[in-house]
């Protein structure tokens, strides 16, 4: 059963960051690929990025890119969502997901989600 818990959430000042973790368990996440995607109140879920667990490769939405940093801890099957000059449009609540980087499809596993505020 694969398990994914966001944590690190929480009120920060516009300008200020924050650094989300999600940390899985219940297989190997060697082939997978871990993305973050956020959505705020009245607007549709929106992917914010992802990183390639083996190989680290990154990958992250126009409005994020330059100011957040995804990265992983093998060692403790960590992945992490640093956000640096954050805006109040950055707040919703944030969700980590997995799925198996050949899959075409959707992510298939998902947290719970971590609320992200941001205060102008």
């Amino acid at each position: 059963q694969v398990q994914l818990l966001e944590s690190g959430g929480g009120l920060v000042q516009a300008g200020g960051s924050l650094r989300l973790s999600c940390t899985a368990s219940g297989r190997t996440f060697s082939a997978y690929a871990m993305g973050w995607f956020r959505q705020a109140p009245g607007k549709e879920r929106e992917f914010v990025g992802a990183i390639k667990w083996n190989l680290g490769n990154t990958y992250y939405v126009d409005s994020v890119k330059g100011r957040f940093t995804i990265s992983r801890d093998i060692a403790i099957n960590t992945v992490y969502l640093q956000m640096n000059s954050l805006k109040p449009e950055d707040a919703a609540v944030y969700y980590c997901a997995a799925k198996a980087v050949a899959s075409e499809g959707p992510f298939d596993y998902w947290g719970q989600g971590t609320q992200v505020t941001v205060s102008s």
